[in-house]
């Protein structure tokens, strides 16, 4: 497990319904499918999670829609930004500008409400265990401590795209007065090492 050092800076907020773009489709394990205009299963493959429906049948994201306050998405190099929780600032972890965040911008899109109640610094903290979860081994937990809050970030999944891509599942959780939240995602590698969110859920 690793610890994480704390961080720090601002905030905004309001609403408008965000709806993932690339869907995935599971088959079986370590397999996903990223192809645009696929049928996404919006989370881990085999019913995990307690679903008995079969992949094919799910949307891409699960739980209600996402609420993306007006100003809280952006691109950037081709990353759609996504921050309809928390702190809205430039970067991502420990990284403080986009351009040298570019490669996890694009986990933005795995949110929290949790994360409105965090300090900068803790949101950042969190931001900096996913970015090492993305070459941690399969089931390590990064953990990380700030104040009163806590978290953790897992890759559970790993496998190939349809298109050749190396894709990880990612599930996380936040800890702040006594309440927990958690969710996942399914991201795959670009070309240029930049990371896409094909999937997302509670």
């Amino acid at each position: 497990m690793a610890k994480l050092p704390k961080m720090t800076a601002a905030l905004l907020a309001a609403t408008m319904t965000f709806a993932a773009a690339t869907p995935v489709v599971a088959q079986g394990p370590g397999r996903y499918d990223d192809q645009p205009g696929a049928h996404g299963n919006g989370g881990p493959a085999n019913g995990a999670h307690g679903n008995p429906n079969p992949p094919h049948a799910q949307p891409v994201h699960r739980g209600g829609p996402v609420m993306v306050p007006p100003g809280r998405m952006k691109m950037y190099r081709n990353v759609r930004v996504i921050r309809p929780h928390g702190h809205w600032y430039a970067g991502y972890g420990r990284y403080v500008r986009d351009e040298d965040a570019y490669k996890w911008l694009a986990f933005t899109a795995i949110t929290l409400a949790v994360l409105d109640t965090l300090s900068e610094a803790q949101q950042r903290a969190h931001e900096q265990a996913q970015i090492l979860a993305t070459t941690a081994p399969l089931n390590e937990t990064i953990v990380w401590h700030d104040g009163g809050a806590s978290g953790s970030v897992v890759a559970v999944r790993e496998g190939t795209s349809s298109g050749g891509r190396y894709c990880r599942e990612f599930q996380q959780a936040v800890t702040i007065g006594g309440k927990t939240e958690q969710a996942y995602g399914n991201a795959c590698q670009q070309p240029d090492g930049a990371w896409e969110i094909v999937s997302t859920g509670e």
